[in-house]
């Protein structure tokens, strides 16, 4: 018996070929065999079995072979010839090595000779050459079969054909070594998980994006350990709908890490692919982990930058129309009220030009700060450009916005101080409400900035809340605006002269240039009907571009045809003096003429010497002065300060204001005060005009 108590025979075969065997019982231990397990063998039986081993061989595709207790090869199936095309007995003894690949002969005798040795069961691959001089992988596995007494009776074994399974792992070790070195080139890091034997392997890349050693030991909890506890539930959320199926083939999330190693928060992007077995079992997880910080930084600036104002910091016109939506979809939808407050700093534009732009700046962002400031959590401001702010106040109906926004303006007109200079902050205000006013945002903008519009006109420096009637004015106003603007593109400006007659000779001393412009229905107009347009810069420098330019032509025909006719007086509006080139755009055109500088005074509001603009007022009134230009200051008596604007600037005419002469025969008031100025005029060398 062996050593599994099977009964052992030596079956003798007939050299011929027969059929015949001669069976020998070997002698063991027969006690050791189960009773009644093994019937008794006879001849007949073994031919039978012999005979099916034969045809078991035959149909094997592996090749089969036998080895004696040193190794040497005694016999082998008829596969071997198949394969090799070589005769069966170029297997024997040692001669099969000379069939292998040269570079695999050292490992496979080296392997086979500690298998004799420790009698322990071989299993080896290697390269084996074929009929048509080709190689093919196999795989040899044999064991040994013992006697009694632990000695090798024989060994057993086999050679499998593993040639397209071999090509097949190294193509996906070698597409796998591709996409690591690929994965590693564009900075990603791998996260390789095998279900069939619950293994992880983490690229060093990826350990170290963890802030972790090499030699970290790759688990669910160490990566759990440096995820942000708030991102924890999604990573393992994630994992279970991975290992489910329920994620499909591919799936992505983002999540927050804190280094091992600096506790630095950074954020990984992870792709990836879930590898099924065969009836759908999970076999394989491949991951790749990519830190996106800087990019994600990136994208956070580029869409902060896209939604606020870089200046203030604060929301800009874009993003605040987005809250305003919401504002109001959640109070139609609580049946409560939301106001918005349009708010224009006064004078920024004088204080560019008269103290810098980093001054302007500096007003921008000291009443975004106060706007932020003062309404805190209550509310929400943005700045929509310019020197247009806005806030929205939810819960608010009208009497309450009114209430808050006054108590805004007291906190701006606070004046700061910028380098060494104290700087005014004021801003006007217009307010609306929903629903009262609008039903969504545009309208609700539409409304505040129709108040905002008329509060500049009337209110300056305060709040004034939306009216239906506003929006008539407004579209007066802009009616106005059009009209002139058309009149002025065709030349429909005219100027109509009104004498200036000397009370002392009756002689006529000069002229007032009287705007006037020709409508094509109605006839000629007065300039009240287009008075908005003096508001407009451009509009207003191109209407008395349009003046000057007839004025200048009159004079020279008029110098031409040897009239005399003094002095002609044209009014500048006070936007004129918002442009820069004012003094030389005038003196450029008498120039140009030929027409003395001293046949032209220019008519000037005390309006203009009001704000900011002053010092540059009087640098252009002391330059026309200097070029001989007489300045006369209009409506006289009506306007603030007017004796230290005669003072301070180059003034040589004073015009009494209409209102004071038309009652000059019924107001004895009226007489001493035109007596007075008179007075003035005189003792000061200028002239008076009533």
């Amino acid at each position: 018996m062996d050593q599994l108590g099977y009964r052992r025979f030596d079956v003798d075969e007939d050299r011929q070929g027969s059929q015949a065997v001669v069976a020998r019982e070997i002698p063991g231990d027969s006690e050791s065999a189960p009773s009644g397990a093994y019937p008794p063998l006879s001849v007949a039986n073994l031919d039978e079995c012999d005979e099916d081993s034969r045809y078991a061989v035959a149909l094997s595709p592996q090749i089969n072979w036998t080895a004696a207790p040193d190794g040497s090869v005694e016999r082998v199936s008829p596969r071997w010839a198949e394969m090799t095309g070589a005769d069966r007995s170029a297997a024997l003894g040692d001669q099969w090595l000379k069939h292998l690949h040269r570079d695999d002969v050292a490992e496979t005798v080296k392997a086979w000779k500690k298998t004799l040795e420790t009698k322990l069961p071989i299993d080896i691959e290697y390269r084996l050459k074929t009929r048509n001089a080709g190689y093919r992988w196999v795989r040899s596995r044999a064991v040994a079969r013992l006697d009694c007494s632990g000695s090798v009776v024989r060994w057993y074994g086999t050679l499998e054909d593993i040639h397209d399974r071999k090509l097949a792992e190294h193509a996906l070790r070698d597409s796998e070594e591709r996409f690591r070195l690929a994965a590693q080139a564009a900075g990603l890091g791998i996260w390789d998980y095998n279900a069939s034997d619950d293994r992880r392997e983490w690229s060093d890349e990826f350990k170290s994006m963890l802030g972790l050693p090499r030699d970290a030991v790759p688990s669910i909890d160490s990566a759990r350990s440096c995820v942000v506890p708030d991102d924890r539930p999604k990573l393992l959320a994630l994992i279970g709908a991975v290992r489910a199926g329920h994620s499909g083939y591919r799936f992505e999330t983002m999540v927050r890490i804190r280094r091992a190693d600096t506790g630095e928060e950074r954020w990984m992007k992870t792709a990836g692919w879930r590898i099924e077995a065969p009836q759908g079992r999970l076999h394989r997880v491949l991951v790749t982990v990519r830190d996106v910080t800087e990019e994600r930084s990136v994208e956070e600036r580029i869409r902060w930058t896209a939604e606020h104002d870089g200046m203030t910091r604060l929301p800009n016109r874009t993003a605040f129309g987005d809250r305003l939506e919401r504002a109001i979809a959640i109070a139609r939808r609580e049946h409560t009220h939301v106001a918005l407050v349009l708010f224009d700093v006064d004078h920024l534009k004088e204080t560019n030009d008269t103290i810098g732009h980093d001054a302007g700046d500096s007003l921008l962002q000291t009443l975004a700060e106060r706007l932020t400031t003062f309404f805190g959590k209550r509310g929400t401001v943005g700045r929509l450009g310019g020197d247009e702010f806005a806030a929205i106040l939810e819960l608010t109906d009208e009497r309450g916005m009114v209430a808050e926004v006054q108590a805004a303006l007291d906190v701006l007109r606070e004046p700061f101080t910028y380098e060494g200079r104290i700087v005014d902050c004021q801003a006007t205000a217009g307010g609306s409400v929903f629903p009262q006013h609008g039903a969504n945002a545009a309208e609700l903008l539409k409304a505040a900035d129709i108040a905002l519009y008329a509060a500049k006109e009337r209110n300056r420096g305060g709040l004034l809340t939306f009216r239906s009637t506003m929006r008539a004015d407004l579209q007066r106003r802009s009616s106005m605006i059009s009209v002139a603007r058309d009149a002025a593109r065709e030349d429909r400006i005219v100027p109509y002269y009104q004498p200036k007659v000397s009370l002392q000779d009756n002689a006529v001393r000069g002229f007032e240039a009287l705007l006037r412009w020709h409508h094509p229905t109605l006839g000629i107009q007065a300039p009240g009907t287009i008075s908005a347009a003096f508001e407009d810069l451009d509009l207003a420098t191109s209407i008395s571009e349009r003046m000057l330019a007839q004025i200048v032509e009159d004079m020279r025909r008029w110098l031409d045809n040897g009239v005399e006719f003094g002095r002609i007086a044209v009014n500048l509006s006070p936007a004129e003096f918002r442009q820069e080139a004012l003094v030389s755009r005038v003196l450029e055109r008498l120039h140009r003429a030929g027409v003395p500088t001293s046949r032209l005074e220019l008519e000037v509001t005390e309006t203009v010497f009001l704000g900011r603009c002053a010092d540059s007022v009087a640098e252009a009134l002391n330059a026309f002065s200097r070029e001989g230009v007489k300045i006369a200051l209009d409506d006289f008596g009506t306007g603030y300060a007017s004796l230290t604007h005669l003072k301070a600037f180059p003034v040589d005419i004073i015009k009494i204001d209409r209102s004071f002469v038309s009652s000059l025969d019924t107001s004895p008031n009226d007489a001493a005060i035109i007596d007075a100025v008179v007075g003035l005029g005189h003792r000061l060398g200028m002239e008076v005009v009533a």
